[in-house]
């Protein structure tokens, strides 16, 4: 099992919309480093589901990755605004994961937290100029995550 940082606006996709819906498709990455993460991933792994462009920005809670290798629909959609005209279902340029909702949080971890905990080797979202909204975690970074989230 792997440990992954997944980002979303809490003003598009939160993680009270998650617990709600209790699974979805991650879709909508464009970031070519990104999708690549994406692919990397496999079912069983886990994410941290991160709330970025808010005030704090953090870390609030835990999903599961459900599938694999799903082609991103929203590729192919003319309607959408990650529509790729340059993708085709022959050829389709962005994957994505299906995810499932594991808990929220009962306090966001916020980046502030995490700059005082981990270095930008250790953790790439505490790393100055990074704004990949997909990224992994190593074992015993994510391991010091969750037992933050139990010490808050």
């Amino acid at each position: 099992m792997k440990y992954w940082l997944i980002k979303s606006e809490p003003k598009t996709y939160s993680i009270s919309d998650m617990k709600q819906e209790k699974t979805c498709i991650w879709d909508g990455v464009r970031n070519y480093q990104a999708r690549n993460f994406l692919r990397q991933m496999n079912p069983g792994d886990l994410a941290f589901f991160y709330h970025s462009n808010t005030i704090p920005p953090g870390i609030i809670g835990l999903v599961k990755i459900l599938e694999s290798g799903i082609y991103d629909p929203t590729q192919f959609d003319p309607e959408s605004k990650y529509y790729d005209p340059k993708s085709t279902p022959n050829t389709p340029r962005w994957q994505t994961v299906s995810v499932e909702f594991i808990e929220e949080f009962p306090k966001l971890i916020s980046l502030a937290d995490l700059k005082q905990k981990f270095t930008g080797d250790e953790l790439l979202v505490v790393k100055k100029g990074n704004r990949l909204s997909v990224m992994p975690i190593p074992e015993n970074v994510a391991e010091k995550i969750l037992t933050m989230k139990d010490n808050l």
